[in-house]
C-alpha cells in the first residue's frame, strides 16, 4: 500500500513544522502555560486563519473535508513541538460529536463559532468508576415540567476552564445515552480546576440540579456517535504520540552526541547505541500503529475498534519506553524542568492514559478477537 502524502499533505506538513518552530520554543510554551485564559489566543487566532480550525471537519457542516491522514499531519506537528493548545479536546472531540448529533439550529449556535477561533468546548464523558468505559456512567437526565435536569460528576474533563461550554453525557430514564450541551455559567455546576502532570488544564464538573432547556439536548441516543469520536480522538492521540516520540528520540541523541565520558561522546558507547536502537525501534513500530489507526477511521464500527484499540495499546507502550529511555540516558538531569526532554517524558507517560491505557485497550482488543 502507499502511504505516501500528497502535494496538498506535505505542503501542510511543512506549513505546521514551520509554525510550530516559530511560534511554540520551550520559552513561548511556559509563557503560554503561565498566561491565564483570556480567549483566543494568537497562536489560536493562527490555527483559524490557516484553516486549520476547518481541516477535520466534513463539508456539510462548514468544514474543509480533511481525512484521518490529514489530522494526523496535524497532531503529529503538535505533539514534535509540544504545543499547550486543546486542539483535540477543545476542538476536534467536541465539534465532531456536535456535527454527529446536532441539529441546524445547535450547530450555528455552537459549531459554527468554534470554526471559526470564537469560542472553545469540552467534552465530559468520564466518571470515576468507570475506567474509561464511556457508557458505564451515572449522571443522570431526568426530564421535567419541560425541561432536563442533570445529576452527577465528571472526571479528567479537559479544557474545560477554558471551554464556552461542555457536552455531557447522562443516563436518560429509559436507559439510553443522551448529550447534553452545558454552558460554562449554569446554574447549579461547579468546578473543580488542576493542572495534569504533563501540564494539561483539567478539571472535575459537577452537576447538582442542573436545569437545562429542551434545545439543550443533542441527542437522546448518543452511544454510535461517542464510540465514533472517540475512536477518532484515539487515532489522532497515537498521531501526536509520534509528534513527541521523534522529538524524545532526537533529543536524546543530540544529548549523546554532546556529552563526554572519559574523554570520548557518549553516542560512542556501544551499549549506548543499542539503547538508542531500541527507541527507534519502538518509534517506527508505533508509526506504523498509528497510521494503521489514521486509516481504520471509515471501516466497519468492530474492525475500526479492533485496529485503532490495537494501536493505541501499542503505542502507549512504546510511549513510556522511550520516555523512559530518554531520562535513563540524560542521566539525573533529564528529570529537571530545565531539561527540555523532561516535560516530553510527562507528556508521553500521560499519553497512555488519555482515552484509555494500554491494558484497558488490550482488553478490547481481546474481546473483539473472541
Amino acid at each position: 500500500m502507499d502511504f505516501a502524502l500528497t502535494d496538498e499533505q506535505r505542503m501542510l506538513e511543512e506549513t505546521l513544522t514551520r509554525l510550530v518552530a516559530d511560534q511554540v520554543s520551550p520559552e513561548q510554551r511556559r509563557t503560554m502555560l503561565a498566561a491565564a485564559p483570556s480567549g483566543a489566543s494568537a497562536l489560536w487566532r493562527t490555527f483559524a486563519e490557516l484553516g486549520l480550525l476547518h481541516m477535520p471537519f466534513n463539508e456539510d457542516v462548514g468544514g474543509l473535508g480533511g481525512n484521518g491522514t490529514d489530522l494526523m499531519i496535524i497532531m503529529q506537528a503538535l505533539g514534535r513541538g509540544l504545543v499547550p493548545e486543546a486542539y483535540l479536546a477543545g476542538l476536534v472531540l467536541p465539534g465532531q460529536l456536535l456535527a454527529l448529533t446536532a441539529n441546524g439550529e445547535q450547530q450555528t449556535r455552537w459549531l459554527a463559532p468554534l470554526l471559526e477561533g470564537e469560542h472553545q468546548l469540552a467534552l465530559a464523558w468520564q466518571e470515576s468508576g468507570a475506567r474509561y468505559d464511556a457508557f458505564a456512567i451515572v449522571t443522570q437526565a431526568t426530564q421535567r415540567n419541560g425541561q432536563w435536569q442533570l445529576n452527577g460528576r465528571k472526571d479528567v474533563v479537559l479544557n474545560l476552564e477554558a471551554a464556552a461550554a461542555t457536552l455531557v453525557t447522562a443516563r436518560l430514564d429509559n436507559g439510553k445515552l443522551g448529550l447534553f450541551i452545558v454552558p460554562a455559567d449554569a446554574p447549579g455546576s461547579s468546578t473543580h480546576l488542576y493542572r495534569t502532570i504533563d501540564d494539561q488544564p483539567a478539571g472535575e464538573l459537577v452537576l447538582s440540579n442542573v436545569t437545562l432547556a429542551l434545545e439543550n439536548c443533542l441527542s437522546d441516543d448518543a452511544s454510535d456517535a461517542l464510540a465514533e469520536v472517540l475512536a477518532l480522538g484515539r487515532a489522532a492521540l497515537c498521531a501526536e504520540a509520534i509528534g513527541a516520540m521523534e522529538e524524545a528520540c532526537d533529543q536524546t541523541l543530540a544529548y549523546l552526541k554532546e556529552r563526554k565520558q572519559f574523554g570520548l561522546p557518549l553516542a560512542t558507547f556501544q551499549a549506548l547505541q543499542h539503547r538508542m536502537v531500541d527507541m527507534h525501534l519502538h518509534l517506527e513500530q508505533s508509526r506504523s500503529m498509528a497510521i494503521l489507526a489514521a486509516t481504520s477511521l471509515s471501516l466497519p464500527t468492530s474492525e475500526r475498534d479492533y485496529n485503532i484499540a490495537a494501536a493505541k495499546a501499542y503505542c502507549g507502550e512504546s510511549a513510556r519506553f522511550i520516555a523512559e529511555q530518554a531520562i535513563q540516558l540524560h542521566g539525573g538531569m533529564g528529570m529537571t524542568e530545565e531539561c527540555y526532554v523532561a516535560h516530553y517524558a510527562k507528556h508521553l507517560v500521560m499519553f497512555d492514559h488519555y482515552l484509555g491505557d494500554s491494558d484497558y485497550h488490550l482488553e478490547t482488543v481481546s474481546e473483539l478477537l473472541k
